[in-house]
């Protein structure tokens, strides 16, 4: 998905940013991050840094991509144990762009993906990282969603049976069946869905590569990004879903498992490890973790056959019109449930 400031965009950016002191005169954009939906720039005055956040170009599917909301959440989150950036402004559509778009603060440090900064290397160190990823999650899952304003970011009450179902409609047929070669991890899914074991904020797309991590010792999360698909629901599903984002030595890897092969380095925790700090933590049972973790994977091929069609039409990202990714995610689902 293509888009970038043009010098008259770059020029309104510039003045909405003065008009609330957040920087200063001419500014320059320069998309970060590797994402395949909202999209994220680094904006400069040549002597402060912010970062805007906006949703990808046309089509873009009712519902999806809201920046006002996601806005709203990570200013909720401020002041709690959950580490965010700042919210400095929020931008209505029309005002500078024809989207809206949200202003935020710079965090410096890295996004780990493929491998681990030399100053963070040592096995402790990255032992450390994995375990804050965890303790960071368990922050999460603690916050007081209504003490915050955030009562109307979703509906917990029945959110495993609805997730299942509404996501399944993406690539259901006329009769509401799924693809030939889905229809094995339906029923399985259908026949085993547990009860909601809580009401919490659920990030829905929790992984190491969502996360800006302190750049010196000792390893730490300084904010955790892309909330954009954030809402009310069952807390385990952020928890099977970091699980099956973590690579496993010597297994196949999903096109999310690649997008964090550093946890494969010496020290990094194993999933076993993080399950059980998670569940030290928080006290929930996890005996029905693997309906989750085979959920996650089964949503995340539900996802790429979305794209994947939408690619074919010529209406999509590119990236997922690869039909491989969807096998690689319904594979490892398929093991899971075994």
């Amino acid at each position: 998905m293509s888009w970038d400031w043009n010098d008259e965009q770059r020029d309104g950016l510039a003045r909405f940013l003065a008009a609330r002191e957040i920087c200063a005169g001419p500014v320059t954009t320069r998309r970060i991050g590797d994402g395949h939906s909202n999209l994220t720039f680094l904006v400069s005055d040549g002597q402060r840094r912010v970062v805007v956040r906006r949703p990808p170009p046309p089509p873009i599917p009712p519902g999806a991509h809201d920046m006002l909301r996601e806005a709203k959440l990570i200013g909720a989150l401020a002041g709690t144990d959950v580490p965010v950036a700042d919210v400095l402004a929020v931008g209505q559509a029309g005002e500078v762009i024809d989207v809206p778009f949200y202003v935020m603060s710079y965090v410096e440090g890295p996004v780990i993906t493929e491998r681990t900064p030399e100053a963070l290397s040592t096995p402790a160190d990255r032992r450390r990282i994995g375990e804050s990823l965890v303790d960071t999650l368990a922050a999460l899952h603690a916050v007081d969603w209504r003490a915050r304003g955030l009562a109307d970011l979703g509906r917990p009450e029945g959110f495993n049976a609805r997730h299942f179902r509404r996501m399944g409609r993406l690539i259901a047929d006329a009769d509401g069946k799924p693809p030939a070669e889905f229809a094995g991890i339906d029923a399985w899914l259908a026949a085993h869905v547990p009860p909601e074991a809580g009401a919490t904020i659920v990030h829905n797309d929790y992984r190491l590569g969502n996360v800006i991590v302190a750049p010196d010792p000792p390893g730490r999360i300084l904010a955790v990004l892309d909330w954009e698909l954030a809402t009310l629901g069952d807390p385990l599903f952020d928890v099977g879903y970091f699980l099956a984002s973590w690579p496993v030595a010597g297994q196949p890897r999903t096109p999310t498992e690649d997008l964090g092969v550093a946890v494969l380095e010496d020290g990094y925790p194993t999933r076993e490890q993080l399950a059980e700090r998670y569940a030290a933590a928080t006290g929930r049972d996890l005996s029905t973790l693997d309906w989750y973790t085979a959920l996650a994977l089964w949503k995340l091929a539900v996802l790429y056959e979305y794209g994947r069609r939408r690619a074919v039409q010529g209406v999509g990202d590119e990236y997922y019109a690869d039909a491989g990714m969807v096998k690689s995610f319904l594979t490892a689902a398929e093991q899971v449930a075994s």
